[in-house]
């Protein structure tokens, strides 16, 4: 049902007259209607990427022709590898298996790779709009994933074989998974029991700890102590709103607060409440009070007088950056005095610069943004599911069609692990912030001009004068590691950054004897001169091994270097038993 005050304080234009102001609800009821059948894109910006690269290719004719011979050129080429014996796959997984590389499917797998080298130069065209050009590219390469020589069903070797091996087991498998999608996609149990649940406080979440403070939007966990004395400063976790805070506490062995709490730290970390209706207003201020400044002053009151390394992981780390950019301007916030002082500010995989967003900036512009603010008016959030369609769209090729050749045609169910429990615990996003922060983050990007406002004055990060540990991750398409690195252009304290492999998950949830782990780390001083990141790449100091160490031995030298006795909570500060209440929340989309 479209919620009146989600649309009237999303659509709010005090220079609009009343039915100038009404139209405007009805015309945001109409779009979220039609939204999803275009599931949740934006039309208007796909046909006016389509049209400025059509238009452009129209009034380049030579480029034209080249295109044409290029074709030409390409097809022949890859029929001539073939025929060498050349390897089709080109280090594409999808094609490893030794029946490609035979006729009648060789000459097919050649020839899809040049396509998609086609489209890689046919959408390179001069005068296109930047955005533009990346939605063009990321849509065609959508579409050649869809029409990939792998999906063909049965005429895929390797679904052609695994049908002749199992006399078609693997295809009533493959049904049935179909089936019990659909069951869960329509809120039904699946018909067979998947082979384990990771479940929150039994399988995943388990450290021991304490809920010690909780408010309409976060609780706040108290690690139990795990060693005899601790180090005096505590550290402070943010994690993303948009995700369940345990990615960093999954299985005791990959739990990165457990090993935290083994080395002698006092852990604290956020567990977001999952928003529903009454949410829908909940703005970017609410989450800095709510969720920063309400838990520090609850630390502060429990450990006096010492201050505190904060930290903050993706979304989080970009909510905190606004915190301690606040905490450090001259007048701080309304309640300064009731907080600590902040010893060290670590950011993982957070950005604060959106020029450069990575591939979530192909679906983010005007338009798309306004309809998403349509679709959030209707219910007053953003949904898991439709958040999680984001992502998959995004990488499409390994979340949809690997994935539905595997479970659909070879019959093989994903394996459950950690990590995918966890990623499948869908949240959800309050309309209200959403947009603002879509709105001032990407579209205008006001924590990098130093123009977004905390308690209605804009805060810089150039005032905070802790010293700052910011890690980016190899692999990341959803905090590029380049785009991480812009913090050296903003802020001017004392920044170790540190590049280590992985994408934006398995990348920080990178725990010590990992195998294949290794990182770079290179620290600019506060006076020392801008390095660009690929010179940073190619200078920094190369390790082997987990990031985590290193981070440990910082907080170190961040700190006091006293220890106090192993704390914990007292009995008037104890809520309710680790993991809380928060984290059980997940809502029926």
């Amino acid at each position: 049902m479209h919620n009146p005050n989600v649309a009237a304080a999303v659509l709010a234009d005090p220079a609009l007259d009343p039915a100038l102001a009404a139209a405007r609800r009805l015309d945001s009821h109409f779009h979220a209607a039609v939204a999803p059948a275009f599931s949740g894109l934006s039309p208007i910006s796909l046909a006016l990427a389509w049209q400025d690269w059509a238009l452009h290719l129209a009034t380049q004719p030579a480029t034209a022709l080249a295109l044409v011979a290029r074709a030409q050129q390409s097809w022949l080429q890859a029929w001539g590898e073939m025929l060498g014996q050349a390897e089709p796959g080109n280090g594409d997984a999808r094609f490893a298996a030794p029946a490609w590389r035979q006729w009648p499917w060789a000459p097919v797998v050649h020839g899809w790779h040049a396509t998609e080298r086609w489209w890689q130069d046919a959408t390179d065209l001069r005068g296109v709009d930047p955005h533009h050009r990346e939605v063009v590219r990321f849509f065609a390469r959508q579409w050649l994933d869809m029409l990939a020589p792998s999906n063909a069903g049965l005429a895929n070797p390797e679904v052609l074989q695994r049908t002749a091996e199992r006399g078609g087991a693997n295809l009533v498998d493959g049904t049935l998974h179909a089936l019990d999608g659909w069951r869960r996609q329509h809120g039904l149990e699946p018909l067979r029991t998947p082979e384990r649940r990771y479940e929150p406080g039994v399988d995943v979440a388990v450290t021991p700890g304490q809920v010690v403070w909780r408010n309409h939007l976060v609780e706040l966990i108290q690690y139990l102590p795990l060693t005899a004395s601790v180090q005096a400063e505590p550290v402070f976790i943010v994690p993303s709103w948009i995700m369940k805070y345990y990615i960093l506490d999954l299985s005791p062995h990959n739990s990165f607060v457990k090993w935290l709490v083994e080395q002698g730290h006092t852990v604290f970390i956020l567990s977001w409440r999952n928003p529903d209706e009454s949410d829908a207003l909940l703005a970017m201020q609410d989450y800095l009070e709510l969720g920063i400044f309400d838990p520090l002053a609850q630390i502060a009151r429990m450990i006096p007088g010492r201050r505190v390394h904060a930290c903050g992981y993706c979304l989080g780390g970009t909510l905190l950056s606004l915190a301690a950019a606040a905490l450090a301007r001259p007048g701080r916030i309304a309640r300064a005095e009731l907080l600590p002082e902040l010893a060290s500010v670590s950011l993982l995989a957070a950005e604060t610069d959106f020029t450069e967003p990575g591939e979530m900036g192909v679906l983010i512009d005007e338009s798309q943004v306004t309809l998403l603010e349509d679709m959030m008016a209707e219910r007053g959030f953003l949904t898991g599911a439709q958040m999680a369609g984001s992502f998959a769209y995004l990488h499409s090729r390994d979340q949809v069609w690997s994935r539905r050749l595997r479970e659909f045609w070879l019959g093989e169910p994903d394996s459950p692990n950690d990590l995918m429990a966890w990623n499948a615990d869908l949240t959800r996003m309050p309309a209200a912030m959403h947009s603002e922060y879509l709105r001032r983050c990407y579209l205008r990007n006001e924590i990098a001009e130093g123009r977004f406002p905390v308690e209605g004055r804009a805060v810089s990060l150039s005032d905070i004068a802790a010293p700052m540990f910011v890690v980016g991750t190899e692999k990341d398409h959803v905090s590029p590691w380049k785009s991480v690195y812009k913090i050296h252009r903003l802020a001017d304290t004392t920044i170790t950054f540190v590049l280590t492999s992985g994408g934006h998950n398995a990348g920080i949830v990178s725990e010590p004897g990992h195998a294949n782990r290794r990182y770079r780390m290179a620290t600019r001083e506060v006076d020392g001169a801008w390095v660009d990141p690929e010179a940073w790449a190619e200078q920094a100091p190369r390790h082997e091994g987990s990031w985590w160490t290193a981070w440990h031995e910082w907080l170190l030298a961040q700190g006091s270097g006293e220890t106090a006795k192993a704390r914990t909570p007292a009995k008037a500060d104890v809520v309710c038993a680790a993991p809380g209440t928060y984290v059980y929340q997940c809502w029926r989309d």
